[in-house]
């Protein structure tokens, strides 16, 4: 059972009902001794008219277990010698539903001693902690399949060609106008060299595109209008662009972008290199 504490308080919460009703019945039982004999006999008159659960022989067979209580016939047996100012006292077993609930709250009360205090058991705080942790985990988990929750801090690469197929169609829409369809610049810069005036690894590029480049001269952030998913396709295919040799190639602006932890020598080859092509062209 994975929650053993339930019927436990099922079975509480019955013997608690039935206390109640037989608080409930002692109070029918002293009204009706108080009422004048008119009285009584309109309640019976109305108590013979249908069938009442109370009148049934398994409904006062369970009240007689559950109080062992006597009749008001034969409460003379239980008078007490003393009394006082006229009020007697009855000498009255205490009702068994009341002492099966005092024993179960005894055993309840030693076994959560037990569990909770003595074997370490987990409390209320350290089952907080553990669910709460477990939801964080399970949120982190959940972000890493919910595309449209990537930001710049957990954008990926893509290589699928699937993917990349996607940001350039998104790149033949929006961004053609400023770098042309190969990538070679037009009002904007050179995409193919490895020269970025935003950074040129895949977090800046995507974030250079979610928010805007440069105020006053860079392009607007195409947050607004594309999904973190498609942002991380089209930045993507943009980087798939390094290397490549567009029919016009544009100067290169901003700085060489060496990847973190790439070797110094890998860095001045970079730049040789794209020295080289500048001046061919």
């Amino acid at each position: 059972m994975v929650y053993p504490a339930v019927p436990i308080f099922l079975g509480l919460f019955l013997l608690i009902l039935i206390a109640i009703e037989i608080i409930n019945d002692a109070f029918d039982n002293v009204t009706y001794m108080l009422m004048s004999e008119e009285q009584k006999r309109l309640i019976e008159a109305r108590n013979k008219i249908g069938f009442s659960l109370k009148d049934s022989p398994l409904y006062k067979k369970l009240m007689a277990s559950l109080t062992r209580s006597k009749p008001i016939e034969e409460e003379g047996e239980l008078l007490m010698d003393h009394n006082y100012d006229g009020i007697q006292e009855l000498d009255n077993v205490l009702p068994p539903w009341w002492v099966y609930l005092f024993y179960i709250c005894i055993f309840f009360g030693v076994g959560y001693l037990g569990y909770y205090h003595l074997m370490g058991g987990e409390n209320q705080h350290q089952e907080y902690e553990r669910k709460n942790a477990e939801a964080l985990a399970a949120i982190e988990e959940w972000k890493k399949t919910a595309k449209d929750l990537i930001d710049a801090s957990n954008v990926t690469l893509l290589t699928e060609a699937a993917d990349l197929n996607a940001g350039k169609a998104i790149f033949m829409e929006k961004c053609v106008a400023c770098h042309l369809a190969d990538g070679g610049g037009s009002i904007g810069p050179n995409l193919t060299d490895p020269y970025w005036i935003l950074g040129g690894g895949i977090k800046e590029v995507f974030h250079t595109i979610s928010e805007g480049g440069r105020e006053g001269k860079g392009m607007i952030p195409w947050k607004t209008e594309l999904k973190p998913s498609q942002i991380q396709q089209v930045a993507s295919y943009v980087l798939s662009l390094q290397g490549t040799t567009p029919a016009v190639a544009k100067e290169p602006e901003g700085e060489l972008w060496v990847p973190e932890g790439a070797a110094p020598a890998e860095a001045e080859q970079s730049d040789e290199a794209v020295v080289e092509a500048v001046q061919i062209q």
